[in-house]
């Protein structure tokens, strides 16, 4: 864990056409450190170092909305990136995905402080600290999650009667021989040279 990075980004643009969405804010929580950062969209060039560094970037629905769309701002390619998407592990478990939110507060009696659309008001309105504020609750949420799920070996959800359920999660570092490379020299090289 010491130096996994748990990240969000927040967007502004046509939800339903990932195409148009553009990062205003990403936040990350750096294992090594201890340490929160949030980086506006200018600022993208001081988060790569950072990233290139990590043996694992963890989000939720990182896979399918974060990583596509903070790659088209980066030089290299994160999505060989060593990698955990914890909403996927969870889809996988029961078959289903479920909203951060609804996880954290099942699981650990914590609730998210916003949402996208709101963070989206706030670009427009010049509210850059309240976005980070927001981004960074998030990936206080999402570290919270996973270290319950990587220590519990499960996390819980509410069903439709609103019983809360436990199930099954497994967190742990899968090796790829991409990754098994990568973790081993602890830098993530893939910008062209």
């Amino acid at each position: 864990m010491p130096s996994e990075i748990v990240f969000d980004i927040e967007t502004i643009g046509d939800i339903t056409d990932l195409t148009t969405m553009e990062v205003t804010v990403v936040s990350i929580y750096e294992y090594e450190h201890d340490k929160y950062s949030s980086f506006e969209r200018s600022e993208l060039g001081k988060l790569w170092p950072i990233l290139e560094k990590t043996t694992r970037l963890i989000g939720y629905n990182s896979e399918h909305f974060d990583i596509p769309i903070l790659n088209r701002y980066y030089p290299g390619d994160l999505t060989v990136f060593p990698h955990l998407d914890l909403l996927k592990v969870i889809k996988e478990s029961i078959g289903r995905r479920l909203r951060l939110n609804d996880v954290a507060e099942a699981t650990l009696d914590i609730t998210k402080s916003a949402d996208g659309l709101q963070a989206m008001k706030w670009w427009k309105e010049g509210k850059i600290d309240e976005i980070k504020k927001y981004c960074e609750q998030d990936v206080k949420v999402t570290k919270e999650v996973y270290e319950f799920g990587k220590n519990n070996k499960q996390l819980f959800y509410k069903n439709l009667t609103g019983e809360v359920l436990p199930f099954g999660v497994n967190f742990e570092t899968i090796s790829s021989d991409k990754s098994k490379s990568s973790a081993a020299k602890n830098i993530n090289l893939t910008l062209p040279f």
